[in-house]
């Protein structure tokens, strides 16, 4: 079927809005997407009906404590989870990544190894290292390849001895777009006997997530990269999180997943994290699936991954054809559906800020830096301080706003580069 690309729309009043008469294109979608009426409509209907602490008897707590376990039956069903007990809900990735990390590192001692990639994002890279300068422990760091833009299986399998404790992966770089093969690097990394712990943040708004067929033992996404509210979600298998005792309060539940979730919930933003489910669910449904959630949500992302293929294709095509450009990614249209539709590049004597904040002017969104991808810039020599111009397309976005995109990306380099001369 034809993606319902009017229809989806239609669903985020955010599309609608203009400033000072002038259309708004978002482009900054790995930072963020925008969410559908009905995410805004479930915080708030939180807000004003079911607002109360859990724990009580009376029937705003009650309704809160279902609000809560919907939302981890939710998430369970957006990533393939056994059980909704294997979800852990909190403030963001990383804040979430980091009290992990604490956690796992009470497993662990001086000389125990952990494997990290040049490919990551800082949230599963810093959190890492400072453990191991706290616990003397040695990280061993995993290189991506230059000409596949992926984590080879034999780097990590050269990386690997009897002390790997712990192996943390992307599943898609928030700079190249790259998907890495998770399921093989995790298969490898488990024959070692390291744990796996990998950041789907950037692949979750575009592809299904089974942590049953990936194998591995956490994996962690943000809600707002999918159309929902400000929050992070870290999967857990049962039989290791079960055996892990977190820092918590004395008092607190040790039940699971309760004992990972430090403080008062986001009881709203869980109410909003549930309505991004359902809107997967509901575009498989328009899509004529009629069977369980996660059934919708795996036809959901059957339709929009071959939409934004298409979009990210037309992108890297018009991009090529602009001399001294480079695209740092896959770029060949037969690995397309081997990225996410992440694009970013550089321009031969040109700042990226400068492009970005030309385009800004003309309401179209993207951002330039570094992007907390800071092992990937300095991998591929790029200076930290200006980093790439990065455009992501949602599945949200149009044919006609990738055009005005390109054409705006044509105007602002001559016009730049006719300033330089």
């Amino acid at each position: 079927m034809n993606f319902p690309i009017e229809v989806v729309r239609e669903k985020f009043p955010a599309l609608s809005l203009t400033d000072k008469g002038r259309r708004r294109i978002y482009l900054d979608n790995p930072a963020g997407t925008q969410v559908p009426q009905a995410v805004a409509d479930a915080v708030s209907r939180c807000l004003l009906t079911t607002n109360a602490n859990l724990g009580g008897f009376f029937e705003t707590t009650i309704m809160a404590q279902q609000i809560v376990d919907d939302a981890r039956a939710a998430m369970a069903d957006f990533l393939g989870a056994a059980s909704p007990q294997e979800i852990v809900i909190g403030a963001n990735m990383t804040t979430l990544t980091y009290h992990m990390s604490r956690t796992l590192g009470r497993t662990m001692k001086p000389g125990d190894e952990i494997i990290l990639t040049r490919m990551d994002h800082e949230g599963n890279v810093s959190p890492w290292l400072q453990l191991a300068e706290d616990l003397d422990l040695v990280v061993r760091w995993l290189p991506f390849d230059e000409q596949s833009w992926q984590i080879e299986e034999a780097a990590l399998a050269a990386l690997l001895t009897e002390r790997t404790r712990l192996v943390a992966l992307n599943y898609a770089s928030n700079l190249t777009g790259s998907i890495n093969r998770v399921r093989a690097l995790t298969r490898i990394a488990r024959q070692a006997g390291a744990l796996v712990y990998v950041d789907a943040v950037q692949f979750a708004p575009h592809g299904l997530i089974d942590v049953g067929d990936l194998g591995c033992d956490f994996l962690v996404c943000s809600a707002y990269k999918f159309f929902g509210p400000h929050m992070g979600i870290v999967w857990g298998r049962l039989d290791v999180i079960d055996a892990l005792k977190p820092y918590k309060c004395r008092c607190s539940s040790n039940a699971l997943p309760e004992r990972f979730e430090l403080g008062t919930p986001q009881i709203e933003l869980m109410a909003g994290l549930s309505a991004a489910v359902d809107y997967f669910a509901g575009l498989g449904t328009a899509a004529g699936e009629g069977g369980s959630r996660r059934a919708k949500i795996a036809r959901a992302f059957e339709i929009s991954i071959a939409y934004e293929n298409q979009l990210t294709q037309k992108l890297i095509d018009g991009l090529s054809a602009i001399s001294g450009l480079t695209i740092h990614g896959i770029t060949d249209p037969a690995r397309v559906g081997e990225r996410v539709p992440t694009v970013s590049f550089t321009v031969d004597g040109i700042e990226p800020e400068t492009i970005v904040r030309q385009m800004n002017v003309e309401n179209i969104f993207l951002w330039s830096g570094h992007n907390y991808a800071w092992e990937i810039v300095h991998q591929l020599g790029i200076p930290a301080e200006q980093g790439v111009v990065r455009i992501g397309i949602a599945h949200y976005n149009t044919a006609a706003e990738i055009d005005e995109t390109l054409e705006s990306v044509h105007r602002v380099i001559a016009m730049l580069r006719q300033e330089r001369s």
